[in-house]
This record gives structure tokens, sequence and C-alpha cells, in this order.
């Protein structure tokens, strides 16, 4: 699985190159005003936009803000025209910008890949979408894992903090046991009004389970990046689906490398060292 960092942060993007398990970079507007924020009064955005494309070896994700295929097709050029010297821009373009015209994204994907020019489809918040998507001819899909748990919890009123774990395995086997206490019919429509899921996927991590099954079925090119990461315990369970990529924030990539039980380790070797084997290193 190869892993990209979820930053438009440069000194985060710098710090996490260094640690050699870094293979490209996703950004979008939100993360972009951030990260611009301590840099405004030493170089334009474009100049920033420029180094973070400069810095990184892999892909690096840049959004439109469009809504309109003609749009979105006119500013995917643009980032690429700008931005792509090294050849690892790759265009982020949300999947459905309107309810009323939904296709403007599927349509502006399939256009710029027609062009050449790569495409990220973002905001993907189920397996049909993703599977519309690949159809397309999308080089990558960004199902969002974080966003999918945190609909689930409002739903159902479960308080979370964003960086949360969500245990949707335990939400499964409670629904399961309220069906199987007593008669099953009764239990039906007594828990029928409750929404225990997004139309049968129980967590993020079930929605790109679901896409990585699809595409592997039907064997998509689509590369498939596992986005809006929260926690580790999520990385361990999309690196188990075998997904193509993780795009990670750095909090959660630092948490991902310490344990407990690895610190009690190396202090206790570092206490038993005796002199005689020092001495080796002398």
């Amino acid at each position: 699985m190869k892993i990209f960092i979820d930053t438009a942060d440069i000194d985060e993007i710098i710090e996490a190159k260094k640690w050699g398990v870094v293979d490209g970079v996703t950004t979008n507007p939100t993360l972009i005003k951030i990260a611009f924020e301590k840099f405004r009064n030493r170089m334009s955005m474009e100049d920033y936009i420029k180094e973070i494309c400069k810095i990184v070896d892999g892909p690096v994700s840049l959004e439109v803000k469009g809504f309109k295929e003609e749009e979105m097709i006119k500013e995917a050029r643009i980032l690429n025209e700008k931005f792509n010297e090294k050849n690892n821009v790759v265009i982020k373009i949300p999947i459905c910008t309107s309810p009323e015209e939904p296709f403007e994204g599927v349509k502006a994907i399939k256009k710029l890949e027609e062009e050449g020019i790569k495409t990220n489809a973002t905001l993907v918040m189920s397996p049909t979408q993703a599977l519309l998507v690949a159809k397309a001819g999308g080089s990558y899909v960004s199902p969002f894992v974080g966003r999918i748990d945190d609909y689930i919890r409002d739903k159902l009123g479960i308080k979370y903090g964003k960086w949360d774990y969500y245990d949707y395995n335990m939400v499964r086997k409670i629904e399961e046991r309220m069906l199987e206490a007593g008669d099953i019919l009764e239990a039906y429509k007594k828990n029928s009004g409750i929404n225990y899921s997004d139309n049968g996927l129980y967590s993020g991590v079930d929605m790109v389970k679901s896409i990585v099954n699809i595409y592997r079925a039907y064997k998509f090119k689509t590369r498939i990046i596992a986005a809006s990461i929260r926690n580790a315990r999520q990385v361990r369970e999309i690196a188990e689906l075998g997904v193509d990529i993780a795009t990670i924030p750095f909090s959660v990539l630092k948490e991902m490398i310490v344990h407990q039980k690895t610190e009690e380790g190396v202090k206790k070797f570092f206490e038993d060292t005796v002199e005689e084997y020092r001495k080796i290193f002398m």
C-alpha cells in the first residue's frame, strides 16, 4: 500500500519526506487555506503550490473550484499548465457538485483523462459513485472513510470527537441482537425505523471494502485512495483490505509509529546494556 500525506503544510511535507515512507500528497482548498496562512507574507499562492509540487517526488493532488463540467475542465488545464513541471500533478474533481446536474464531475473526469490529464475523484461517499469514476476512466478515486463514519454516528446520535475510532462492528452486533430477540417480525417492526448503516454500509471502511471488491471483480485500473483517515486503527483496517493508497494526516502518521510497549522495550534494553557491550561502539 502506498502512503500519501493529506496536507498542504510545506513543513509537514518536508518532515514526512525525511521519514522515507511517503509516496505522494493530497491537498484540498481547506488544507491550502490553513497551511498558506503562515507563508502569506513570504510568497504568493502560486509560488507556494509550486514549492509543494517541487518538494514532492510522487503525485500531488490539486483541486478545482468550479461546479460545471466546462469550469472544472478549464481550471484543471490551468492547474496542469502552471504546476505540472515534474509531471506529478493530479487534478481533484468532486464526484457530484449538484443534485440537479449530478454528472458534471464524471463528464469532466472522462474528458480530462482523454486529454492525458490525470484525475482524482474526490468526495466519494459510496461504492456506486466509485463505480462511475472507474467507468469514466479516472486515474484515482478517493472514498472518504471518516466522513461516512461521522454520517452514520450522527444518524444514530452517537457523540464523538473528530479523531475517534468508530467501532462499527459493535453497532452491527447490536442490530443483529435486537433482531434476534424474540419474534423476528416484531423485532423488525420495532427496529425498522432505526438506520444503523448508510445503505447497507456500516462504516467508511465498509464502503472501501465494497469498492475494492467491485474494482477487483471487473479489473478496473482506477486506483483507490482511502481518504478522510482519522486514526491509526483505520489505517490498519484499510491496509488489510489491500487498498492501493491511503492518504493520511500528519498527526495520524505519527500516531502509527508510537506504541507504549515499544517505548518500554527500548528503555529496558538500554538499561540492561552492560559495559562490555557498550565498549563495542567506542
